[in-house]
């Protein structure tokens, strides 16, 4: 598959012309109609063991779905890229290359606003889990241009930075690890009304090393007073410029848990299947017991740390969507052609919408001090 030639699309044009290939457009299945599709699969005690690969453990809608999604995730970030390059973006950071954990996050998500529904602390290689979430495209690309009609920020953040209250997405934040501190509250509020939502929680291998890591299995795991949280580590052996053997003494980052008495796992973070799997009997798990659990997943950075790397594509590193569409034409569940075709179509929808934004407009200095507070009033010392 082309690297350079992967798109998405989520507009009326777009579903003509995906049905005109045969294939079935993509929606983001809500937890609530997931649990229909989830129910038909078959059971994930094969995943891990020897001999054993989940290829075929998902109806094939679903596989078809998380395809799409993919594929439009990964179009949505090169686009980003490449607008960073002609000088429409002042920074670029994404998440090419881990898609196949982040489709499958979102999808098993509960979607909603406020303590009855799942909280995410998420952290800025994020858009495949909010794209199978159902973000509009548009949303990535103004917040990516710092446009005013960006809903998350308005205009006044980094690519990636993301923030939907409705969903329980709480803000992204640049300084890594601390989702993993601020994680416990919104766990704390959910385990005093006693629902099943659960506070998820992802971050990189590097975010690991910080406090807050530590913090959050401190206080997950405190017995008789457990909290429902979902801890991840997306782990694609780089902290900006510095390898991960260099500085983890321990095989695995969920080895860490374990002292805590937290059920831990270690997955194939670049296969869809294996993944979708894995979250979903994860989060069953605390959704039931409401205790935690440490899940870490083994990812592949494409292009390098972010824009201050150059964001070129890194030669040798797996990629989960490249072997996801081989199993898929494998099985016949796709040919070759349809893949082509939906590349190309979320190209150009993409492609388009990024050109219509261009001209929208971007944040003027008088907003500056808009919607920034302190002590309950406007943080403009000038109106002090």
């Amino acid at each position: 598959m082309a690297g350079s030639k992967i798109s998405n699309r989520s507009g009326t044009k777009s579903k003509t012309s995906l049905k005109s290939h045969g294939v079935t457009h993509p929606v983001a299945i809500s937890s609530q109609a997931n649990k229909t599709a989830a129910g038909t699969v078959k059971t994930a005690k094969t995943v891990g063991k020897k001999g054993k690969k989940p290829s075929l453990l998902l109806p094939s809608e679903l596989l078809v779905n998380m395809y799409h999604l993919m594929v439009r995730a990964r179009v949505l970030e090169e686009r980003m890229i490449q607008m960073y390059r002609r000088g429409d973006a002042f920074f670029w950071i994404g998440g090419p290359g881990e898609e196949a954990f982040g489709v499958a996050l979102g999808l098993l998500t509960k979607k909603g606003h406020g303590p009855e529904f799942d909280y995410l602390h998420l952290h800025y290689r994020c858009t495949p889990t909010l794209v199978a979430m159902g973000m509009e495209d548009e949303d990535a690309l103004r917040l990516m241009m710092n446009r005013t009609t960006d809903p998350c920020t308005g205009g006044r953040n980094f690519s990636n930075h993301y923030c939907f209250p409705n969903w329980n997405v709480l803000p992204v934040s640049s300084p890594i690890g601390i989702q993993y501190g601020i994680g416990i509250g919104t766990a704390i509020a959910q385990r005093r009304r006693k629902n099943d939502a659960v506070t998820i929680i992802t971050g990189g291998d590097a975010g690991s090393a910080e406090g807050d890591f530590a913090s959050s299995m401190i206080w997950a795991s405190r017995p008789g007073f457990e909290l429902p949280m979902y801890i991840t580590v997306q782990n694609n052996k780089w902290g900006i410029s510095t390898n991960y053997d260099s500085q983890h003494g321990e095989k695995h980052v969920s080895d860490r848990g374990r002292p805590f008495g937290i059920r831990t796992a270690v997955h194939n973070g670049n296969d869809p299947i294996e993944a979708y799997l894995a979250i979903k009997s994860d989060l069953e798990y605390i959704r039931k017991t409401r205790k935690p659990v440490l899940s870490e997943f083994r990812v592949s950075r494409l292009y390098g740390h972010s824009s201050a790397s150059g964001a070129n594509r890194v030669q040798g590193e797996e990629d989960c969507l490249l072997n996801f569409e081989k199993t898929l034409v494998d099985n016949k569940i796709l040919t070759s052609n349809e893949c082509q075709k939906i590349r190309d179509t979320y190209f150009e929808d993409i492609r388009e919408k990024a050109e219509r934004i261009r001209s929208e407009p971007t944040p003027q200095k008088e907003t500056l001090w808009d919607l920034v507070y302190a002590n309950n009033e406007n943080a403009d010392w000038r109106k002090f």
